[in-house]
This record gives C-alpha cells, structure tokens and sequence, in this order.
C-alpha cells in the first residue's frame, strides 16, 4: 500500500496532536501536513504565499469551527475549484447540529464525521478513516491520467 498525503485542517491542538499520532500509527507511514485555519487551507490548496511549493493532498480531513474562513466556506472552495474538485473531503468535527451536516452534504463533502470525546474512541474513528480511506478506496489522485 502506497502512502497518501493527508492536509489535516485544525485549529484545536490536542486533536491536531491525536489525529496525527493515530495516523503514523496507523499501517501506512502516509505524509500529514497541518492548517490551523481555513484561509490557511485554501493559501495551501492553492499553492500561494508561504505554500508556494505545497504538495496537492490527496485526501483533505476539514473540521467546521476554524479561524478565518470556516470548515464549509473551505469545503466550498475545494469543491468549485477544477482543479481540487477531486480530493476526498472528511468533515471531522465536534459538530454535530444536522444543519451542519446537511450544509456539508449540500457542499458535496464525501464523508462527515463528528469526533468523539473519549480519546479512545477518537483514536478508533481516525483509525477507520485510515482503514477505509487509506487502505481500501481508490484515491482519484492516485490515478494516472
């Protein structure tokens, strides 16, 4: 199994710090770079400033409550956008207000997840994100044109 780029989009440290622990523990060494807000998000997508030499993730994992530009707003940007259009987008946030979900369904987000407050059990849910999307989808970047 090929490792992935992840762009992990948090502002909140400790879950900044779970996911990635969970993520290079996890089967796959995959590569994770870290946003802590959504104008940041989309300066990284978009390969301007500070990232000019940023690699296109594969897969994006986007909490809603960020700094800036919030979790939708950036979920709309990747979307619109030709060229980003095809990452897989995870909402991966506390929220769980159905409005919320909705909007981010709405917005063509691939997955919404709502993190759970037990470590442990915030530990299993990167766990299967990484078992499903990592080890048993086929990532449209991962597709030579």
């Amino acid at each position: 199994m090929e490792p992935i780029h992840i762009l992990l989009v948090e502002d909140n440290e400790g879950d900044i710090i779970l996911t990635t622990e969970a993520l290079n523990e996890g089967k796959i060494s995959n590569k994770i770079d870290v946003v802590k807000d959504g104008w940041q998000a989309v300066q990284y997508l978009e390969k301007k400033d500070e990232f000019y030499d940023a690699e296109t993730p594969d897969l994006v994992l986007l909490d809603i409550n960020l700094p800036k530009m919030n979790g939708h707003e950036v979920l709309k940007h990747i979307k619109s956008n030709a060229n980003l259009q095809h990452i897989p987008v995870i909402m991966l946030t506390t929220s769980s207000s159905e409005k919320d979900v909705l909007e981010s369904y709405k917005g063509h987000v691939n997955c919404y997840i709502t993190k759970p407050v037990d470590v442990n059990s915030f530990l299993e849910i990167v766990s299967s994100i990484e078992d499903f999307w990592i080890s048993i989808v086929q990532l449209p970047s991962r597709i030579q044109h």
